[in-house]
Formats: C-alpha cells, sequence, structure tokens
C-alpha cells in the first residue's frame, strides 16, 4: 500500500438523469415487496426530455396474477408511483415535469426459465439468480467506515439537496455532480487538493452577482462538510466550470438505471463486481451479496480486525452456496486473511443462516420495502434506522472476534 498519494471520488445529486432512473427503479422494487415479499423485479427505467419508460421482468402477488395478467389498478399504481417519484426529487420544469411528463409501462411477467433456476423447489433451496462476483469493502477513513473522498463527495450533494427543498438555496435545481480530490500522508486523509460542484441552478444565475452568490454558498456549504483543515490556501474550486448549467436532469441528457455503480459502492477505492443494484428485488446476488459483503468488511474493520478490508464473493445461476469467498486486508490485518475467511464464514453461518441467498435476504431482513432510500447519495456509509440500511450495523464485531480468539 501507498502512504503519501492524492486520490479522488465523484458523487452525483438525486436529481442527476441517471439516479433518476436508479429511484424509480427502486420504487417499484418497494411497490412489489409492499404487497409481497417474495416478489421478483427487475426493472430498468430511461428517462429523456419529458418522458420515463419502464422494461423488465416481474412476478408479485398483489400486482401480477397467477396468469401473467396484470391486477386491476395495478399499472395505474405504477404510474402513481414514478410520477410521486419526480415530484418528490423536484422536477417542475418546462423539459421535465412530475405531472406532464409520458409514461410507458413495459415491464412483463419473469422468465418460467429463470424462476424454475431461482425458486426453491423439493430439495432444492432457492438459487442465486445470476452468475457473478460481488465486492465489499470497508476502511478507517471516516466513522462511516467508508472512503473520505466519496464520502465527502456525498454529503456535499445531500447538503445541497436539503438546502434546495428546504427553501435554504432557492437558486438550485434538482441536477448536480460532486468530486472531491484528498491528499493522504501516511495512509490518513489530511488537505483537499481541488473540490469539483456543477449544480443546475435556476435562471440567470451563472452571471454578475448571482454567480457570486451561488459560488460563495457552495464554498461555504463545502468548507462546513469537510473537516476543519481540510480546506486550504492550495485548495482548488471549480464550481460549475462550464458556466451556464440551466438545462439539466433527463432534459439535459437521458438517464439509466444502474449507470452510477461507482458512486453508488466505493468510488473508486475497491473493486467493483459490475452488477448494477436498483430495480432489483433481493434475490438477485448482484444486490444482496453486495451488501452482506460490506456488511461482513465492514464489522472487521468495526472489531479492529484490519483498517482496510475487501471481501469477494462468487455465484453461479441456480446454485445457492457461493463458488468462493476471499478476503483481502491489505496488510493492515491483525490476523491473517485466511483466518478471516475461516471466521466470516462461520460468523455467517451462525448469525445470517449462511451465505447462499435466502441466508442473506432472510438474514439481513431484506425481503422489505427498503429501497427507494438507497438510490440516492451511496447505498454504503449510512445510518442504519430501523429496517433501513440493515447492511451498516455493526453488530457482528464481537463474535468476530471471538471466531478469531
Amino acid at each position: 500500500m501507498r502512504n503519501d498519494y492524492v486520490f479522488t471520488s465523484e458523487s452525483v445529486s438525486e436529481g442527476h438523469p441517471d439516479k433518476v432512473s436508479d429511484q424509480i427503479s427502486d420504487a417499484i422494487v418497494d411497490l412489489f415487496l409492499s404487497k409481497d415479499p417474495e416478489a421478483r423485479v427487475a426493472c430498468e427505467t430511461l428517462t429523456t426530455t419529458q418522458r420515463v419508460v419502464l422494461a423488465g421482468e416481474v412476478r408479485g402477488k398483489g400486482m401480477i396474477d397467477k396468469d401473467g395478467h396484470w391486477e386491476d389498478g395495478a399499472q395505474e399504481e405504477i404510474q402513481h408511483i414514478v410520477r410521486e417519484t419526480v415530484k418528490r426529487i423536484g422536477y417542475e420544469q418546462a423539459g421535465f415535469h412530475w405531472q406532464d411528463l409520458l409514461f410507458e409501462n413495459h415491464l412483463h411477467p419473469q422468465s418460467a426459465d429463470i424462476a424454475q433456476g431461482v425458486d426453491s423447489a423439493g430439495n432444492k433451496d432457492e438459487g442465486a439468480g445470476d452468475q457473478g462476483i460481488m465486492f465489499g469493502f470497508a476502511c478507517d477513513e471516516t466513522p462511516d467506515l467508508m472512503p473520505a473522498t466519496l464520502d465527502y463527495s456525498h454529503k456535499i450533494l445531500e447538503r445541497l439537496a436539503a438546502d434546495r427543498h428546504s427553501g435554504a438555496a432557492p437558486f438550485l435545481e434538482p441536477d448536480a455532480k460532486s468530486q472531491v480530490t484528498l491528499r493522504f500522508k501516511d495512509g490518513v486523509p489530511v488537505e483537499a487538493t481541488a473540490v469539483v460542484v456543477s449544480t443546475q441552478h435556476k435562471a440567470g444565475y451563472h452571471e454578475g452577482a448571482q454567480d457570486a452568490e451561488l459560488k460563495a454558498y457552495v464554498k461555504k456549504a463545502v468548507g462546513e462538510i469537510l473537516p476543519a483543515g481540510f480546506v486550504t490556501e492550495n485548495t482548488k474550486f471549480h464550481i460549475n466550470p462550464t458556466g451556464k448549467f440551466e438545462i439539466g436532469g433527463p432534459d439535459g441528457d437521458a438517464g439509466l438505471t444502474g449507470r452510477k455503480i461507482i458512486v453508488d459502492t466505493y468510488g473508486g477505492a475497491a473493486p467493483h463486481g459490475g452488477g448494477a443494484f436498483s430495480g432489483k428485488d433481493p434475490t438477485k446476488v448482484d444486490r444482496s451479496a453486495a451488501y452482506v459483503t460490506r456488511y461482513l468488511a465492514k464489522n472487521v474493520v468495526a472489531a479492529g480486525l484490519a483498517k482496510r478490508c475487501t471481501i469477494q464473493i462468487a455465484y453461479a445461476i441456480g446454485v445457492s452456496e457461493p463458488l468462493s469467498l476471499y478476503v483481502d486486508t491489505h496488510g493492515t490485518g491483525t490476523a491473517s486473511d485466511a483466518a478471516l475467511e475461516a471466521a466470516i464464514t462461520k460468523v455467517a453461518a451462525d448469525k445470517l443462516g449462511g451465505l447462499t441467498p435466502r441466508g442473506i435476504r432472510t438474514g439481513l431482513g431484506l425481503n422489505k420495502p427498503i429501497y427507494a432510500k438507497t438510490a440516492a447519495y451511496g447505498h454504503f456509509g449510512r445510518k442504519p434506522e430501523g429496517d433501513l440500511f440493515p447492511w451498516e450495523r455493526t453488530d457482528l464485531a464481537e463474535a468476530l472476534k471471538a471466531a478469531l480468539a
């Protein structure tokens, strides 16, 4: 591991066109799970100028009947959820308005060939919804045990969105991006060398006194988010570096579900298996296995067993048990990585019921409508509250230490 370096991560706001798509897809997942905890959903969303299009495959009581037909009122409920999601984000613009946008629903019943491989039957346990590799990561750079560059990038945009919704920054519009570059010394972040914020704004806020007001507001918000001393005379700010940013969101660029997977996870500080999360029910290991590996990696770091921890897991479609489990503590572990692999396997079996798709989703309580909240500002580094973000708990720390004793 290098000790002295400069690293960058980016985030995008809830109003970014890809994030609008993610939030709509996850709102559909929540709708299906609210009616049937065993629902199957793979929902993709396209957003563009005054249009939202859904496609994918679904199955669930209360929405699709046993013959594969829509239940009465189901499609109207889907459309209502889509419009309410866009309204909550704040889009009431000529090019994208929650009330006026055109909506198309091309969701269809789940393939029977996929269903027979994934569903439990007889002595066969529920299998993975697809093949693939998933990664979890944690580090001690922030109290949330997340990479600092990504954590601060998220928090800057959360602050801008909160001020926009409250009216404290009425000149802001929903679409925004941030990027934070930090200098690390002895492996610890010590200074922001660059901060980039591009935010959609009301008409006129790209020139004169109004431009100065917007830039002063963003600098103040950044200074309040970053730790004391991180903004120095060496910090370079790039605020709306292209100048005017009035046309944004799906009107400025098309959005698709699943295109911000690095923003969703670790900001480039850890590997990614390539599978997106949003729009997928928890039988899909792209989502559930990424959550459980984050859960396990976070508990390793929270237990003081490593300063950094990466976990990889792999599955085959229709097969319940994982093909492999790999742990890398990057030379920071207090026990060998092989010993941690054995401890993690034991603790997962004892506390979750194993690392099968069923064990993960029942052990973490994933069969609930908890996903719309995940679809902006990262799936990780969030506060576990009630049923939300159960993979962010650190309640396995003592069990992991005991398993290594």
